[in-house]
């Protein structure tokens, strides 16, 4: 299968680097310091999981300009958020009618600008598990051994496009699951992402100082508590002690763990709070659910937005 990667850090390099070692052609999109480093020396990914290196022209491809690459038969979205609508004009070009468009980002509503720029009928659904980033130009470090995708079409079960995806995955030494219910399984996570971003962002500490201290452990309750109650008036079906359980888990985390929006605010880049906590808030506002704690963290993170009301 044919693949671009519109984005070549954490998520889009690691993936697409394991697709492009098992032999699927891949395409990275990437501009700057990164594109040179790795037109020069390869894209080098350092994981628990096994390291790879990738040497750009011999079945992989780079370019700053999606149009270089050709039209492929997936397009994973792997930018910031803030960046979705800008990547869908970029990738324009190159979504054939057969052209199946796949976001991998954070957040519940990539989607539907996808949709807006595609139709339907070309946009499926993504999860990534993994904690990657980009320690120099051309590299890839790999947190951990979680590396785990989900895909499954929007309306709901699999199909021969999302297996074939999947399948090429698998080749790659990739855990991956072909969901049955992709859009139940895009608000498992972000349930628990939206807590784990908020207090990790504003107390700048790992999960472990979080979830043992009894006032820092009942925040992060809170955030996932009203995230959940606005999943639920979405109708999405979680099961009814979701929120409990995803507590439990992070008594499973690494003490250290954070989150990709507390990097970003360490490394004064602008944050995705607006599609986390603000998102909640937004829609707990429709949906007429008090979200005061998720609302209270977007206040105090906006001016750390780039460019979501």
């Amino acid at each position: 299968m044919k693949f671009v990667m519109m984005g070549s850090g954490g998520v889009g390099g690691y993936f697409g680097a394991r697709l492009a070692a098992a032999g699927e052609e891949v395409g990275f999109v990437a501009r700057g310091a990164h594109l040179d480093a790795m037109e020069k020396n390869g894209l080098k990914v350092q994981s628990g999981l096994g390291d790879v290196c990738i040497d750009i022209g011999q079945g992989a491809q780079a370019n700053p300009d999606p149009a270089a690459l050709g039209v492929p038969d997936v397009v994973f979205i792997c930018v910031k958020l803030d960046d979705t609508q800008g990547a869908c004009d970029l990738i324009g070009p190159i979504v054939g009618p057969d052209t199946l468009v796949i976001s991998l980002q954070n957040g519940v509503e990539a989607e539907a600008i996808l949709i807006d720029a595609f139709g339907a009928e070309r946009v499926g659904g993504g999860i990534s598990y993994i904690a990657a980033s980009v320690p120099a130009p051309g590299r890839i470090a790999h947190g951990g051994t979680m590396a785990r995708i989900q895909l499954g079409e929007l309306s709901g079960g699999t199909s021969p496009r999302i297996d074939a995806c999947a399948a090429a995955f698998a080749r790659a030494g990739v855990d991956v699951e072909a969901c049955p219910d992709v859009i139940l399984a895009m608000w498992q996570k972000f349930t628990f992402l939206v807590g784990l971003s908020a207090t990790t962002t504003l107390t700048g500490l790992g999960i472990g100082a979080i979830r043992s201290d009894p006032d820092r452990r009942a925040f992060l309750g809170a955030v996932i508590g009203e995230a959940v109650a606005v999943a639920r008036a979405r109708g999405i079906d979680l099961a009814e002690n979701y929120a409990d359980d995803r507590m439990a888990f992070t008594d499973t985390l690494p003490e250290d763990m954070t989150s990709s929006m507390y990097h970003d605010f360490c490394a004064d880049r602008p944050l995705e709070v607006g599609w986390l906590s603000g998102a909640v808030a937004r829609m707990g506002a429709e949906l007429g659910v008090e979200t005061p704690v998720n609302a209270t963290v977007y206040a105090a993170l906006k001016h750390r937005v780039k460019s979501r009301a």
